[in-house]
């Protein structure tokens, strides 16, 4: 027993500050609370996951939060963040210190402020609009017509360089030998591509896809500073729809019983990239 008794502070504080409150939250999402307008809670059992099943506001956010994940996450930020670290293995040093710091620079900027950068790209009177009438192409109001697109290429833009770096970090780590014997072989760079640098990288893609995954799970400042969800609920995704029920319609039981929902599919997402990840026997 003593020699656990250094980890029985971090124990507490864990158990306090973490434990607590997701218990609390557990329990909040089995009642009826409400913000204003009630004397006391009652408890309702499984009748706020029932009410989400049952609402197409909640099943169209599930939706849009897997697109808007898909598009910006696994396809956007991975497949995006593999290209720059392989383009900057091969770029000169000021270029890849001018890439880099672009990059990072994004990446580094509060997501509100990230928010409100890209609305005024994408805006009716934006910048976009601004290089489309330039070029003499038609402008449109991209908030409106493209909203979980315009919000997803926003989140591509914010976060690729976590990709990026986790891939520099695993491209480096390939012997310099492997690549240049497949050269003289005759493989051409996709066929090195697919058969020897995605291998020997394949624990960091599911590393970086399943924390770029939960990361974007989770992205709310982002939505909410460039459309509120809106038009309509056309760019609700489920924190925003949370949000939307606990905080501006006072249900702080459904809202939490969302949260929830939304720590489910996380956990799913989780344990199939835990699965990818195993070893190959």
């Amino acid at each position: 027993m003593l020699r656990w008794s250094p980890l029985a502070p971090a124990t507490v504080l864990l158990l306090l500050f973490l434990a607590g409150p997701i218990g609390y939250c557990v329990y909040i999402a089995f009642t009826d609370t409400q913000l204003t307008g009630q004397e006391s809670a009652s408890f309702v059992g499984l009748a706020n996951f029932r009410h989400a099943f049952g609402d197409p506001a909640f099943l169209n956010a599930v939706v849009l939060t897997l697109v808007f994940t898909v598009i910006s996450s696994i396809l956007g930020q991975n497949t995006l963040g593999l290209a720059l670290a392989g383009l900057m293995r091969r770029a000169s040093r000021p270029v890849r210190s001018l890439t880099g710091a672009m990059v990072i620079t994004a990446w580094v900027l509060p997501e509100i402020v990230a928010g409100f950068l890209l609305y005024t790209f994408f805006e009716r009177r934006g910048t976009l609009n601004a290089l489309l009438g330039w070029l003499h192409l038609p402008a449109q109001n991209w908030l409106f017509t493209l909203p979980i697109l315009a919000v997803s290429f926003a989140n591509v833009w914010r976060g690729t360089a976590f990709s990026m770096l986790i891939y520099s970090a695993a491209l480096s780590e390939i012997p310099q030998e492997i690549t240049e014997s497949a050269q003289v072989d005759g493989a051409g760079g996709l066929r090195r591509l697919w058969h020897i640098t995605l291998p020997m990288i394949r624990r960091s893609i599911g590393t970086n896809l399943m924390l770029n995954t939960l990361q974007t799970l989770s992205v709310f400042g982002l939505i909410w500073a460039m459309t509120r969800g809106g038009p309509g609920n056309r760019s609700q995704t489920l924190p925003v729809f949370m949000y939307d029920q606990a905080f501006l319609k006072s249900l702080i039981g459904y809202g939490t019983a969302v949260a929830l929902l939304l720590l489910l599919v996380g956990a799913v997402f989780s344990v199939v990239y835990l699965r990818l990840m195993r070893e190959e026997v």
